[in-house]
């Protein structure tokens, strides 16, 4: 093992180089690039064996991944954003196809308005594709998760594909101190891929075609994915514990910081909630019993692991870095749901929206949040969801709406002397 200073892209590649993958069909997008040019200058040097295949788009290479696996290879790709919205179609079929391989997203803000800064609404958009996902919260979770993504995917209990994901920017372009597994023992926890019942081979022809099925067979194979993702919950546990044993770092599906005693709770994903332990500490140290719940699996959902997390609490604290337009933040739903009718006396759950497009969430509205949740707690009512936007912001944006008024004025103003000095 050796540590070396690691962006979250470069550990992302390094994962795929220790997992020995055959094939990766690429096409770049900001901010996942750096990973696809890492992994082509290894193999432009000789120093890993596979193939990579420049593709036309997205939804070509996420085709490209699954059918690579249909032929017993393993496979791997990478994408961000709105081309991880391009490939959509493909994220369904191919899961439809139960071709395991891990896709990298490094999560980018939707357009529009565009932005290059990250936010989890891309992510979410494949919640319901069939693949699993994995969220990433430091550098080293990208290597280590990239390793058991595939070990996860390739069981033959579970057999789909799996995103991990990592927030652009953030986490992409930030260096940290990353112990690198040693190949030996990353061979011996990710064995070589067994296609076991994938068909398709160079050497024996054969030819094979999705059918167009009724609804009775077509629920059938729907809802047998369905059980794959249920049961990679147990799978999971079995591959954490494995990887906890051979290289000494836990990551179990939902991770606790001081929560065993806490009264409020932050719930959150990724890279963020690095700021949710630090708030947590600030917290502490004025006298708020105060933890962080964070899931590091979002599908499959959960559900026990983040009720006995969050049995007790006086109040929970939700922060979506997504907005699904017209009901709120997609993880305070996914929340609700797990714990709505399992406790005499559930916590208040308070959703929050933070984090849209890369907007920093500051110390201060941690201890807003927390704020909220005592209040809501004393009422004993629920708050609804609000938008973490300071009243400074606002401000600005508003200057920002004058100045483009004014600029569009002038411009009215020169094509109507225009228009008059043409009349004359």
């Amino acid at each position: 093992m050796t540590r070396q200073l690691l962006t979250g892209n470069v550990a992302a590649a390094w994962g795929v180089r220790l997992a020995e993958v055959d094939y990766v069909p690429a096409f770049p997008i900001t901010p996942q690039t750096e990973i696809i040019e890492t992994i082509a200058g290894w193999i432009d040097k000789g120093e890993m064996d596979c193939r990579m295949v420049t593709m036309d788009s997205e939804h070509s290479m996420i085709t490209a991944a699954g059918a690579a696996v249909a032929t017993g290879v393993r496979s791997y790709a990478a994408t961000s954003s709105q081309g991880l919205l391009y490939g959509m179609e493909m994220l369904y079929t191919v899961a439809g196809w139960r071709t395991p391989f891990v896709l990298t997203n490094v999560s980018r803000g939707l357009s529009a308005p565009i932005t290059l800064e990250s936010d989890h609404n891309d992510v979410m958009a494949a919640r319901d594709s069939g693949f699993l996902q994995i969220h990433c919260a430091t550098c080293q979770e990208v290597v280590d998760a990239t390793l058991m993504a595939y070990r996860l995917a390739e069981d033959k209990r579970v057999r789909v594909p799996v995103i991990v994901n990592l927030d652009g920017f953030y986490l992409s372009f930030t260096r940290e101190p990353v112990d690198i597994p040693d190949p030996a023992k990353a061979r011996e926890f990710l064995p070589p891929f067994d296609p076991g019942s994938l068909k398709f081979r160079a050497g024996r022809p054969l030819s094979e075609a999705v059918a167009v099925l009724g609804g009775t067979p077509y629920s059938y194979f729907r809802y047998e994915l369905h059980l794959a993702a249920m049961g990679a919950l147990a799978v999971y546990d079995e591959v954490a514990e494995d990887f906890a044993r051979l290289f000494g770092r836990r990551y179990d599906a939902v991770e606790s910081y001081r929560a065993e005693d806490a009264d409020y709770v932050f719930v959150m994903l990724g890279s963020f909630s690095t700021k949710a332990r630090d708030a947590v500490d600030g917290l502490r140290e004025a006298g708020v019993a105060a933890g962080l719940v964070r899931p590091r699996l979002f599908r499959p959902f959960p559900v026990e692991a983040l009720r006995r997390a969050l049995a007790g609490r006086k109040g929970v604290a939700v922060i979506d870095q997504n907005l699904s337009m017209g009901k709120g933040g997609v993880l305070h739903g996914e929340l609700l749901s797990a714990l709505y009718g399992v406790a005499d006396a559930p916590p208040v759950v308070a959703g929050f929206i933070g984090g849209l497009g890369g907007r920093d969430i500051g110390p201060g509205e941690f201890r807003e949040m927390i704020s909220v949740l005592e209040q809501a707690v004393a009422d004993g009512e629920t708050p609804p969801p609000r938008l973490l936007f300071s009243a400074e912001e606002l401000r600005h944006v508003r200057k920002l709406q004058a100045s483009a008024h004014v600029e569009r004025e002038e411009i009215h103003r020169q094509e109507r002397g225009d228009t008059e000095r043409d009349e004359t």
